[in-house]
C-alpha cells in the first residue's frame, strides 16, 4: 500500500487548505481511511469508513475541518476551514485495516509521508 498526501502549505489564521491523499497498491473501496497531524505528538484528527457513510472528528477540529473520499479516485480529501496557528503541524494519511475506522493508532497499517501545515501571520 502506498499513500501519498499533497496540499500543505503556509497559510495565515483564519485561512483554509484542502489536503489530498492519493492511494494505491490496495483495494481502496475496501477500507476505511484517516488523517493524523504530528505536533510533535501524533493526534488522529478525522477519520471516514470505507463506504463514506461515517465519519469521525477530535473535538480540537471538529466544526472547521471535513473528510471526504473519492473512491473512484483512490483520493481522501481534508477541507481546514478557519485555521489557528495550533494547527501547525505534519499531517499524514493513514489506511486502517478493515471498513470500520477505528481510534487507535495501532489499527492502521500503512502511512504517507506527510505533508507540512504551517499557520501563521
Amino acid at each position: 500500500a502506498r499513500l501519498a498526501e499533497s496540499g500543505g502549505g503556509l497559510v495565515q489564521p483564519g485561512g483554509s487548505l484542502r489536503l489530498a491523499c492519493t492511494a494505491s497498491g490496495f483495494t481502496f473501496s475496501l477500507y476505511s481511511m484517516a488523517w493524523f497531524r504530528r505536533a510533535p505528538e501524533r493526534e488522529l484528527l478525522a477519520a471516514i469508513s470505507a463506504n463514506g457513510d461515517t465519519t469521525y472528528y477530535a473535538d480540537s477540529v471538529k466544526g472547521r475541518f471535513s473528510i471526504s473520499r473519492d473512491n473512484g479516485l483512490n483520493t481522501i480529501y481534508l477541507q481546514m476551514d478557519n485555521l489557528e496557528e495550533q494547527d501547525t503541524g505534519l499531517y499524514f494519511c493513514a489506511k486502517s485495516g478493515g471498513p470500520m475506522y477505528s481510534l487507535a493508532h495501532y489499527s492502521y497499517d500503512a502511512w504517507g509521508q506527510g505533508t507540512q501545515v504551517t499557520v501563521s501571520s
